[in-house]
């Protein structure tokens, strides 16, 4: 009997430490996906940031009477630059809602230009933008799927235990800004 002790004793510590290296290198695994989906949110916003200018410049060229909104666009477009740069999830999300608005009546602006609705290079900026929009959905879907899966890891047992040592936590979701679910309100009538 005291042999069978002794040969547990020193088989227990083999095991647990067999058992805690599977566990740390799962959620490794999944910190990775969840770093790697971050870093596909924060292309694509940084996408949508660096086509504005090209579209505000076209838009430009036919409404030079809409300075307003061109500066508007321009003070939100350097806000989500910034928050991309930053890397916080809730500051880019804050970023990418508030550029919505004053990028839709810039696209607006085009109902009341027929030569710039009908120009190639605005159409062309305008789908571009549009499938950056759908990229930026997906990978935000993406990211809060990796997420979820990491944080069920990191609070289950016999994750948790590993994750509690290793010093994980549970990552943050990408959430919309309060209100950013709404479609944004058009209106030109500046100062009226």
């Amino acid at each position: 009997m005291n042999a069978h002790r002794r040969r547990t004793a020193r088989t227990l510590p083999f095991a647990l430490a067999l058992l805690a290296g599977c566990g740390y290198n799962t959620i490794q695994t999944m910190d990775e996906k969840v770093n790697a989906a971050e870093s596909q949110i924060k292309v694509q916003l940084q996408r949508r940031a660096d086509l504005i200018p090209n579209l505000v410049e076209t838009v430009k060229g036919y409404a030079k009477q809409e300075q307003t909104i061109f500066i508007q666009v321009a003070e939100a477009r350097s806000k989500l630059a910034g928050a991309v740069q930053s890397g916080d999830l809730q500051q880019m999300a804050a970023a990418n809602a508030a550029l919505t608005a004053p990028l839709g009546r810039l696209i607006a602006i085009a109902e009341n230009y027929p030569q710039l609705k009908s120009n190639e290079n605005f159409r062309a900026l305008q789908d571009q933008l549009e499938g950056t929009e759908n990229r930026i959905a997906v990978e935000r879907m993406r990211y809060n799927e990796e997420a979820k899966t990491f944080n069920v890891a990191v609070r289950t047992f016999p994750a948790s235990i590993v994750a509690g040592m290793s010093g994980f936590k549970p990552k943050a979701y990408f959430q919309g800004a309060p209100g950013s679910s709404q479609a944004p309100e058009v209106n030109f009538n500046f100062g009226k």
